[in-house]
């Protein structure tokens, strides 16, 4: 099987598991929210799409960990910060915790970004929707935080 169909089963899979062991439920819903809150409905799909294009990314790292690996480390370890975040924030219910996760998340994810950037664009290029997406969430919880 191709590393692409792999990496694409693994994450998109991954996250999908996730997201239905760790729902957000009653007890997030009655949390006071930021402004911009996007509806509930877009999480789904937005984050769909956002796994599709971070294993695009990842397998490209992973068919270049020899000559970078800090690279493929660097996608690594994001990947555990992401599939951290929604068990420490919708399962313990920790808002602070969860923040902590999205702040090494959304470092994690820039740090890749610089590095892709010199030694493989199209990856850097394929993270920035994720760093986009990862900067609102890392927004929407500092809010949570704040009001709750």
């Amino acid at each position: 099987m191709p590393t692409v169909v792999l990496f694409l089963f693994a994450v998109v899979g991954g996250g999908l598991v996730i997201g239905a062991t760790n729902m957000p439920g009653a007890w997030y819903q009655g949390l006071v929210k930021p402004p911009f809150t996007p509806p509930n409905w877009l999480f789904a799909p937005a984050w769909t799409l956002l796994y599709a294009l971070i294993a695009l990314a990842g397998a490209r790292a992973f068919q270049r960990r020899v000559s970078t690996p800090a690279l493929f480390r660097l996608w690594l370890g994001q990947m555990a910060l992401n599939f951290a975040w929604s068990p420490a924030v919708f399962t313990l219910h920790s808002l602070t915790l969860g923040l902590v996760v999205i702040l090494a998340l959304l470092t994690a994810i820039g740090a890749f970004i610089h590095l892709a950037w010199k030694t493989d664009r199209t990856a850097a290029l394929l993270f920035l929707p994720y760093a986009g997406w990862v900067a609102l969430a890392t927004y929407l919880n500092a809010g949570l935080v704040a009001l709750n």
